[in-house]
């Protein structure tokens, strides 16, 4: 299982959110739909969830130089 996988696995997991993740290869939807047939334990949910809490992830996307970029 990749990091990829088990994030997406993840984010279906969760009640109330829908993912819709990017790609650039035709095998990665593929993939993309086998995460969703992955069963996470509870417990391991619980962990990961635990691992990086709501709010952990903020600020920009982008360094100010990259945001310039993209404004442009």
């Amino acid at each position: 299982m990749t990091a990829g996988r088990l994030a997406l696995a993840w984010v279906l997991a969760q009640d109330g959110v829908t993912a819709l993740p990017g790609t650039r290869r035709r095998t990665w939807p593929e993939r993309n739909v086998a995460a969703a047939g992955l069963a996470i334990a509870p417990g391991e949910l619980a962990a990961l969830s635990a691992a990086i809490p709501v709010g952990a992830a903020a600020g920009d996307r982008y360094a100010p130089i990259g945001m310039a970029a993209i404004q442009e």
